[in-house]
Parts: C-alpha cells; structure tokens; sequence
C-alpha cells in the first residue's frame, strides 16, 4: 500500500513538472514572438516614414534620342499614335500621393499587335530595362489608393485616359529619369481588360506665356467693329482661377471699362471640346464669374456686367489639334 501511494505521488509530481516546464515554454514563446514582431515592425515604420525626395535620385547623363525617346518593345503598339499634347499637366503616382509635373507629355494605349498575344509581363520587364539602361529610377509601384486616384481633374482623367490606364484599379509603376536640365517621368498602369495598358512620358519644361497683352484701346475698336473680342486669360488647369500673368489683361478691361462709363458687357467662356461637356460648360462658366469678380474688385459696378458660360459650344478653330483647342479655350468679352 505505500509503494502504491509513493508511486502515485511521483506520477502526480511529474505531471506538475511537465505542465510547468510546458508553461514555461509557452511564455518563452510568447516572448520571443512579440520580440519578433516587434523587430519586424520597426523599419517597416521607417521605410513608409521615408518621403518622396527628387533631389535624392541622382542626375542622368545617358545619351538620349527625340521625345517620347522610348520604343515599345517588338510586336506591340500604342494608339492612337503621335498622341502629344504641346503644354499640360499629368498626375504620376510617387508612394503616397501624386507628383504633378508640368511640360510636353506623351501618352497611349498599348495593345498586342495582330498576331501576338499581349503580356503585361513583358511590356513592364521591357520598359523597366529600357529606362534603367539610361539611369532611370523606379520611384514607385504600388496601386494607387481609389479615394487619391478621384483627386485627378475629370478634365485632366477624360483628356488622357488612353495614358492613365485603369489606374486606383491596377499596379502603377513611376519611373523618373533625372536631367541637368529637365526631368523626364515614365508611368505604366494595365488597363481594365488584361490585354492593354496605358503609359505616359512627360518632359518638364518652364511655362512661356505665348498670350500677348491687348490695350484697352485695342480692345474698345474691335468691340466697336465687330461687338466681340477673343481674350487668352491663362487659368489654373481645370479650375476657375486666374493666373498672376493675366492681371494685366484685367488691368486693360477695367480701363476701358472706366474710360467708357455706358458700355456694359457679356463676359462670355469657352473651352475645348476634351472632357465631359457638361463639366466644361461649368468650368466656362465658372471662369466668366471669376473675371467679373476681378472686375467688381477693381470698382466696376457689377450692374455692367453679365457673365455666360457655353463650353465647347461655340468653337473658333479646330479640336483635332493642340493649337485649335488653345485658341478655343478663350474669355470673349461681348458688348451689350
């Protein structure tokens, strides 16, 4: 009977070790696991810190040919071809929000030509070497969150959307080519259907005010001889904000206003016929009220004044080419 009973004790404080021992182990566990973490979390913290800086992607000097300077690879194209816009603004995604560079920009769509089945694969791995091969830096390839991808102008989305890709959709990829003398920004993003993707090249370069200033004198005869007159007023791109070059042509409006006490006037936008109409039309409108406001700013009696907004209504030159639509996207001023 007490072999039994010693026997019994031994099983019982064998089992009081081993769930100790166990417990140990598990708590050891526990602590290594939340060390692990806890190392692991630490430079992902630093790596997503870490902000966009042009100035850290060192300067390229690889020769270089003509614009858009990149060929697609063999057995691809991009359509519709020669697609360029002189002047304008693009949006290139860079980790955690968009760079908006301003200058000549190339954009299509890249689709498989008749024959050959379509990779994105292969049309990234090209490009990627291509652009690398000339010191090119891959800035970001990530997908653009949706709530930022909306912040693009519907303008400025509609205009170059072969370029876009189904971006907030699909993995943009930003490439930046950093000159002496200029900056030259690549992004590739598939498109919607798997079997294209858009691309975009932009060449930044210095805005040059090509709009020349009409005297209130100038401006009085042809409203005289014709009753209207065509005024370039540069604005922000898709907004209703007048640029600091164009007070001057506010200047000589609110002088013939002033010289001339009885003329009253229609102040009437326009735009191009790139992006959703309706948009358009608000946005002509839009810019017609800011010129009146900067004219009741400078003591012309709003009395005087009436403002219109017909978008893309009333064209004065082609809208197939860059230099149609500038000349359509005026500020005409009416006498009443």
């Amino acid at each position: 009977m007490k072999i039994k009973t010693l026997t019994l004790s031994i099983v019982i404080a064998s089992m009081a070790f081993a769930c100790n021992s166990n417990k140990k182990q598990s708590e050891e566990n526990a602590t290594n696991i939340d060390s692990t973490q806890t190392t692991s979390t630490e430079p992902q913290t630093t790596v997503s810190a870490k902000k966009f800086d042009i100035n850290s992607v060192t300067v390229s000097n690889k020769s270089l040919g003509s614009f858009p300077y990149f060929n697609l690879p063999e057995n691809y194209e991009g359509t519709p071809k020669d697609n360029t816009a002189d002047y304008d603004v693009a949006y290139f995604w860079v980790k955690d929000h968009f760079e908006k560079p301003e200058g000549k920009i190339f954009y299509a769509r890249i689709t498989a030509k008749e024959g050959k089945s379509y990779s994105d694969l292969e049309v990234a791995r090209n490009l990627d070497e291509l652009i690398k091969s000339v010191d090119g830096v891959k800035v970001s390839e990530m997908k653009t969150p949706s709530d930022s991808s909306h912040t693009i102008p519907d303008n400025n989305r509609v205009k170059y959307m072969n370029g876009y890709g189904f971006t907030g959709n699909a993995i943009t990829t930003t490439y930046l080519i950093r000159r002496s003398d200029r900056n030259i920004w690549v992004q590739l993003t598939p498109g919607d259907d798997a079997v294209s993707a858009g691309w975009m090249v932009l060449e930044t370069k210095p805005f040059k005010m090509t709009a020349s200033l009409i005297k209130a004198d100038e401006i009085k005869k042809e409203l005289d001889a014709k009753g209207h007159i065509a005024l370039y007023i540069n604005f922000d791109t898709d907004k209703a904000t007048i640029k600091p070059e164009s007070s001057p042509i506010i200047d000589e409006i609110q002088k013939l206003l002033t010289s001339n006490t009885g003329l009253k006037i229609s102040i009437e936008g326009h735009t191009d016929n790139v992006g959703v109409a309706s948009h358009n039309k608000k946005l002509s409108e839009d810019r017609a009220n800011a010129v009146k406001t900067a004219l009741t700013a400078k003591g012309i009696s709003a009395a005087r004044l009436q403002t219109k907004g017909l978008g893309s209504e009333k064209p004065i030159a082609d809208n197939s080419n860059e230099d149609g639509k500038a000349k359509n996207r005026r500020v005409e001023i009416v006498k009443i």
